[in-house]
This record gives structure tokens, C-alpha cells and sequence, in this order.
């Protein structure tokens, strides 16, 4: 071991003995038989240092965990609406103090840590009248939330699972760089209070592997991959009218009022239409006369653009760059192709975005100065509320994914919800993302602009009839009907095999959280 290692170990450790000492102080001062009351069976405490509303994967969790008997608190930021079906405690962080954000990042890290160290030991040992059995974290981020659950879980003798999304570490390098003092400590950080714990669980196997690997990781292991909540469907022709029924009041950009099909509330929307059925006198069109008795349930346009979704975090891991070039190629063709018709062998397009972030502003703007002169693309975002979100890719004719992944072990939750909605996938290629999206079955894989605008091209030609798109989903909507009671995927295998969260989270998490019970309902 070099001098230089040696020293860096001896700073790392003397960190730790500080940030320890501190914490355990705080929980001494709370009362010692306070914290010493035994663990409250059934019961489970899950931490998200971040919106509560935007974890899906942790509502999931808490969803299944009160549909298993457990009392459950669900504990992070508040922000986005919470899922309409969550039926567990929800117990609210309070935020740092904005002043903070216009503060530099170095000295205004220490002084959020610290006050995130407060809350979320308050949280912790004074909102739950007992320990709970079992307490979980999702990482990232790691600091300080790992420490805290690591010293609450030995003080209260709750059992701690921590939910690997990703690696913390590795997202800071994105802002950082991989050398920075910062990226070092945290990473030791991670490495260290991550170690051990009751269970781990992983989003993919290669992240499995690696920390076992890198980190000789202590306690039951499990991958627990993404999979959609049993309520994400393809949506039929009547939701779709009733979703832009809703959303048509919203869509006010001049630009795209005169780019969709035009529509006639309540009969028509700008993806789907009403008919009449004739009698002894034809009547052409639906009017506010028409009969109700007459009027059809609704059907998709046969004259409506194609609709493509992605939705993003609008954060370095995703280069947007790569889609907006992909666009420009796009019009391009099309305009070619197409030989200046409004309507030929590529359709025009209607790119909706997802998400919120902090490129955001930056992007859009740069769309809103090219789409002046597109003719067959038109990009817009949109914030959708909860309910709203799978019924606008279940509505969709394709999804558009960027997420590459800072330490290349994760997977994109964002794809396992267009699964979940029978919509096929174009996703930028990273190590693993063979365990989710398999090329030319469920999705095609790109590696930049001009592959996905070239993917874009031989999906949509001829749309809405594409027999390229309809293979797609017909794996997509084969795949969702036979579902095992068991499902796997088969890295190996040709064929791949589906199934909702509560399906994959019954056959991994049920055993792991009730042991001690020889057989399940």
C-alpha cells in the first residue's frame, strides 16, 4: 500500500469516526429506552431522500408491502402528487432552506447533509412509536442516508434493506469528474455503510455482480428487476378519446393547434373520432342534434400524427442531444420522401416529452427555434399527473429512451413502464440493457442520432398501418398474456417472458420479509 493510500484511508477514516460520533450523539439524546423498544413486527419504515411522488419504484414498494399486512411509513420529500392508490403513512421531510441554491456546491453540501442528518433523524426515532421491523433505503443518494439507516437500524434493532438503484458515487463524478476529492470520499462512503446489511436488492444482475465483487457486500442478496403496476395497459380507442378530451384544453401552442387534426368536443379529438350509424335519412356528419343512440363508440384517425413519447430527468445522463438530431433527420426525410405532401409514406410527428429537470429550459428553447420551419415534427412537453402518465403511453405509437446511466449497471424504469403499456421502445444502448429491451422483440436499440432516425423511419413508414410497429406489439401484447406465475427473463433464450411489479415482487420480496412462514397465500 502506497503512502499516499495510506493516508487517504487515515482522512477516510477519521471522517467516518467524526460523522459517527456526531449521529450517535443525536440518538443518545433522544432517550436511551426510547430507542431500545423492541421492533413492531409487520411493520416496515422506507426512506427516499427525494420527491416522493417521483419514486415510483418506492411507492411500489410501499403498495406491496400494505397489501401484505405491514404497517407502513413512507418517508421523503414532499413535491409531486403521491400515487392515488397509496394507502400507507406518508411522513414528510422538511426541505433545506432555499437560500442554499444559490450557494456553491462545496459550501453548501455540508450545510444540507447536516440539516438532511436533523430531519431525517427526528423522522426516524420520534414519528413511529415503535421500531419498525424492517427499515428501507433507496441509494442513491447514499450520503447521508446510508449512515443514518446503518447506525437507526443497529440502535433500534430494525432490519435494513437497501434498495441499489444506482451508485451514487458514480452520478456526482457526472458534476465532479472521477478525481475529485468529493467523488473519492463519497464512494468510500457508499462502500463502506452499503457493506452490510439484512438484504440487498439490485435493479440488474450486473449491478448484483459487481458490488458483490468490488464490495464483498454482507447479507441476502436479490434482483429485483422494474416491472409495471398491474393497472398499465394499452389503451383502447375510448381512453384515448377521454384522455385528449382532457388534455386538448392544455394543448395551446398555436404552432400545434394548427399541426393536429382538428378537433370537435365531445365528438372528435386530435387522435380519435366519433361515427353515426345511418338510418332511412343519411346524415353525414355528427352534429350537437345528432342522436346519442346514433353516435358510435370512438375510433383512432385515420388522418392523426404519429405520437412518440420519452420522458426524461433533463440531467446530463441523458443526451437530448441525440434525440433533437434525430428529429432535424427526420424532417429531413420526410420532407424528401414525402415530396413536400402533408400526409405520404412518413407521417408527421408529434414528439411529447415527459419530466422535469434542470436542462429543460435550455433544450425547449433550442426546439421551439428549429420547429418554426419543420413541417412534419412538432416537440413539446408535457407534465402529466400520475393517472394521466400511463394512459399517455398506453395512448402512444412509440417511446424514445436516452437514459444511459452513469455506472452503466441500472436500468431505465421509464422503458419497464412503456412495456407495461404495450408501447414499443427505440433505447440508446449501455452495458446491460439486454436485461430489459431485446432487440428487434420488444424494441430496437440505437447508438446515436442516425441510427434512431433511421429506426424512426422504417417504424412509422407507412403509419398508421406499419407492419414493422405491429410486430413490435404483438411481442409486446403476447408476452403480456402469457404471464407466468413465475416470471423470468432468459438472457439466453429467443423468447422473454413478462409480468407486473406485484407478480415479481410476490415471488422475490415475500419470501425474503416473511422467512419465517413455510408457505404464502
Amino acid at each position: 500500500m502506497s503512502e499516499e493510500t495510506s493516508s487517504e484511508n487515515g482522512k477516510f477514516l477519521k471522517f467516518i469516526v467524526v460523522f459517527v460520533s456526531v449521529i450517535l450523539t443525536a440518538c443518545i439524546a433522544q432517550g436511551y429506552e426510547y430507542a431500545r423498544r423492541r421492533p413492531k413486527l409487520r411493520s416496515v419504515a422506507i426512506l427516499v431522500l427525494g420527491d416522493v411522488g417521483r419514486s415510483p419504484r418506492m411507492m411500489y414498494h410501499a403498495e406491496s408491502f400494505a397489501k401484505l399486512g405491514f404497517k407502513t411509513y413512507l418517508i421523503g420529500y414532499r413535491g409531486s402528487k403521491p400515487l392515488p392508490s397509496l394507502t400507507s403513512r406518508l411522513c414528510y421531510l422538511s426541505e433545506p432552506p432555499s437560500i442554499l441554491a444559490r450557494v456553491p456546491f462545496v459550501l453548501a453540501a455540508p450545510v444540507k447533509i447536516a440539516y438532511q442528518i436533523i430531519s431525517i433523524l427526528y423522522t426516524l426515532m420520534f414519528t413511529m412509536s415503535s421500531p419498525p421491523e424492517f427499515l428501507m433505503v433507496q441509494n442513491p443518494p447514499s450520503i447521508p442516508t446510508l449512515a443514518l439507516v446503518w447506525l437507526v437500524g443497529r440502535i433500534r434493532g430494525s432490519k435494513v434493506i437497501i434498495d441499489w438503484h444506482n451508485l451514487g458515487y458514480s452520478i456526482l463524478a457526472l458534476k465532479l469528474g472521477d478525481a475529485h476529492l468529493f467523488v473519492k470520499i463519497s464512494k468510500r462512503f457508499e462502500a463502506f455503510f452499503g457493506r452490510s446489511a439484512y438484504a440487498h436488492l439490485f435493479v440488474t444482475r450486473a449491478m448484483q455482480d459487481h458490488l458483490v465483487a468490488e464490495w464483498g457486500l454482507i447479507g441476502r442478496k436479490a434482483v429485483l428487476h422494474d416491472r409495471p403496476p398491474s393497472h398499465f395497459h394499452r389503451c383502447s380507442p375510448p381512453e384515448v378519446h377521454e384522455l385528449f378530451l382532457r388534455l386538448g384544453p392544455s394543448l395551446t401552442d398555436p404552432s400545434l393547434r394548427s399541426y393536429l387534426p382538428s378537433p370537435s368536443t365531445p365528438y372528435t379529438t386530435q387522435f380519435t373520432t366519433t361515427t353515426i350509424t345511418p338510418s332511412h335519412k343519411p346524415l353525414p356528419t355528427i352534429t350537437a342534434s345528432s342522436p346519442y343512440s346514433m353516435i358510435n363508440m370512438p375510433e383512432l384517425r385515420n388522418d392523426r400524427v404519429a405520437l412518440l413519447v420519452s420522458s426524461t430527468s433533463w440531467t446530463p445522463d441523458e443526451d437530448f442531444t441525440i434525440l433533437l438530431d434525430a428529429l432535424k433527420l427526420y424532417e429531413a426525410r420526410a420532407r424528401q420522401v414525402n415530396d413536400g405532401e402533408r400526409q405520404g409514406k412518413l407521417p408527421r410527428i408529434w414528439m411529447v416529452i415527459t419530466g422535469k429537470g434542470p436542462l429543460k429550459v435550455k433544450y425547449m428553447a433550442e426546439v421551439e427555434r428549429l420547429q418554426e420551419k419543420w413541417n412534419f415534427v412538432r416537440c413539446s412537453s408535457l407534465w402529466l399527473e400520475a393517472e394521466d402518465y400511463p394512459l399517455l403511453l398506453g395512448s402512444a405509437d412509440l417511446g424514445i429512451c436516452l437514459h444511459s446511466s452513469s455506472s452503466a449497471l441500472d436500468l431505465p424504469m421509464k422503458v419497464v413502464d412503456m412495456f407495461g403499456c404495450g408501447l414499443p421502445v427505440c433505447a440508446l444502448d449501455f452495458a446491460c440493457l439486454s436485461e430489459l429491451v431485446k432487440d428487434g422483440q420488444n424494441g430496437l436499440v440505437f447508438k446515436n442520432a442516425k441510427q434512431l432516425a433511421g429506426q424512426m423511419e422504417m417504424l412509422l413508414t407507412s403509419f398508421p398501418k406499419s407492419t414493422a410497429l405491429d410486430k413490435l406489439r404483438s411481442s409486446l401484447r403476447q408476452a403480456s398474456q402469457a404471464r407466468a406465475p413465475h416470471p423470468v427473463q432468459h438472457e439466453e433464450s429467443a423468447d422473454w417472458e413478462w409480468g407486473t411489479w406485484t407478480d415479481n415482487w410476490n415471488r422475490i420480496m415475500k419470501p425474503l420479509v416473511l422467512r419465517d412462514v413455510e408457505r404464502f397465500d
